[in-house]
């Protein structure tokens, strides 16, 4: 793409600079110029792309969230945002199967996430293994395990979100430089200048969210983020229990591993990934295709052999994506240490896709230093100085 840039020698100037237009990104480049900020986006690729996270649909939305309060009440304002956009596109985005959570009693009790979902309004029910199998055909829990059914939880059509945000960012007024590789970033407290190997652009602010690229751009901001190899396969279902609009979106887990996924959609069959576990990935490494290693397979087909056999069937498809992991799993949106004006959202650990609607609302809030209404120090970089 041909540089953007009023001539030779003069970088062109905006009010902020987003740096990663993913999902979280582009979502904040909607949210700026939507209020009216001279918003130039960049990306190394054209989004919706495959060389991110977001990826390789559909995601889970879920409200009565792990974490705290602050999770819950981001989940229920991520969930508005979506069906805004749904109404502003015309795009259907989000999808309300339920989600069911299965984990063996003794790996997770589901219990100390019930407070935080009553406070909120959110509709949960605990379930005992044999009541999961009466109700949801094709499911084979042993009495070791228990659940938590979300019945207005469901899924995002993940690149068809990034795709409207995109579309609703342009309409107002953003500007997207796609294939475009960041080389360089200098700050000052007055200016920040963005180099590409095209050329140069400044604002005043800016947004680093590249997901689990930051390793690229370690020479101005080094973040605790491990970036994973992650696969997930589609596999050949026995019968209708487990298509959409019957069988719900799921986690399940225990001490073979834990695991996610969806029903088959349009016949495209059962979707399981893989949360724990992977191969450490460095941006310029090759991405090593599905089947690389027996287990990418093998720890999907077992799992699915563990509690859904009847969905164990032919693999159909597959895909292989990158979660970008922080220690504790859970994110970072906070200033960078050292220049108030770069804001930085990262390590999204694998949840964060549902959230981005919110996130996006979240840095828009932080640049004009209003109040975002959530407690933010859950996600605050310093909480990893002393480890």
């Amino acid at each position: 793409m041909s540089a953007c840039r009023e001539d030779d020698n003069i970088p062109k100037s905006y009010d902020v600079i987003v740096v990663g237009a993913g999902s979280m990104g582009m979502s904040a480049g909607y949210e700026l110029a939507s209020r009216g900020a001279k918003t130039l986006l960049i990306d190394a690729f054209d989004p919706p792309h495959n060389m991110g996270s977001h990826h390789g649909e559909p995601r889970l939305i879920r409200h009565a969230y792990h974490g705290g309060g602050t999770y819950v009440k981001m989940a229920l304002r991520a969930d508005e945002r979506w069906l805004a956009l749904e109404k502003a596109t015309g795009l259907k985005l989000l999808e309300r199967s339920g989600v069911l959570n299965m984990a063996e009693t003794s790996y997770y009790n589901y219990e100390d996430r019930l407070d935080d979902a009553a406070a909120n309004g959110v509709q949960v029910e605990l379930l005992r293994a044999a009541e999961i199998n009466r109700r949801f055909p094709g499911i084979q829990l042993a009495d070791s395990f228990q659940g938590m059914y979300e019945p207005n939880a469901g899924y995002l059509y993940s690149e068809q979100c990034v795709s409207a945000y995109k579309q609703q960012a342009l309409a107002a007024g953003a500007e997207l430089m796609a294939n475009s590789f960041v080389t360089h970033i200098e700050a000052s407290p007055s200016n920040v200048a963005v180099h590409t190997k095209e050329a140069a652009y400044t604002a005043p602010l800016i947004i680093i969210t590249v997901g689990a690229w930051f390793k690229m751009l370690s020479d101005h901001v080094s973040l605790p983020i491990r970036a994973v190899r992650k696969v997930v396969g589609w596999f050949e279902t026995s019968s209708a229990n487990f298509d959409a609009g019957v069988f719900p979106g799921f986690t399940w887990g225990g001490a073979a591993g834990g695991y996610y996924g969806f029903p088959s959609i349009g016949g495209a069959g059962i979707k399981i990934g893989r949360h724990d576990t992977g191969v450490e990935w460095s941006p310029g490494e090759p991405l090593a295709p599905f089947g690389a290693y027996p287990e990418d397979e093998e720890d999907l087909r077992r799992a699915l052999d563990a509690f859904v056999p009847g969905a164990a069937g032919k693999l159909l498809q597959s895909a292989v994506c990158k979660y970008e992991f922080t220690p504790d799993e859970d994110f970072i949106i906070d200033a960078h240490p050292e220049h108030a004006n770069v804001l930085l959202a990262g390590g999204f650990s694998g949840h964060g896709f549902k959230f981005a609607s919110v996130v996006g609302e979240i840095l828009a809030d932080k640049l004009e230093k209003k109040d975002t209404g959530y407690d933010l120090g859950l996600f605050e970089i310093s909480r990893f100085s002393n480890k």
